[in-house]
């Protein structure tokens, strides 16, 4: 028997707070600001990047750019986007279109909340 499960359209983000800690101790806090704005703008890149990559159907680039997404998302602390990045990465490789349409979905709205969040917790506004 199938079962459906109902997903939120939103759900909350975790930011990892330590991390922004750490970017700012390790680089200060200027130079902080910089590289979270530049990762942010290379993370917001490799989300629009995968998203055309599943419109066009060309799995391999978008499992690509899900992987990058995923890597730069746990290095600035946002391990719900690298959460939701590996799991597209999932669906693609065991082919089931339902669950990558959904997982693509909550991609783009955790990506948009992560990216708000991450703004409002390093002054980038």
């Amino acid at each position: 028997m199938a079962y459906v499960r109902a997903l939120p359209l939103s759900e909350p983000v975790r930011f990892d707070k330590r991390r922004m800690a750490d970017i700012v101790n390790e680089l200060g806090e200027r130079t902080a600001r910089n590289v979270i704005g530049l990762t942010l703008e290379q993370l917001a890149a490799a989300l629009a990047a995968t998203d055309k990559a599943l419109s066009r159907e060309d799995f391999a680039n978008a499992v690509t750019h899900a992987e990058a997404l995923a890597r730069m998302a746990w290095q600035i602390g946002l391990p719900s986007l690298a959460a939701v990045a590996q799991n597209l990465g999932n669906c693609i490789e065991q082919r089931d279109p339902m669950a990558l349409a959904a997982v693509r979905a909550r991609l783009m709205r955790v990506g948009d909340s992560s990216f708000a969040r991450m703004r409002e917790n390093s002054g980038l506004g």
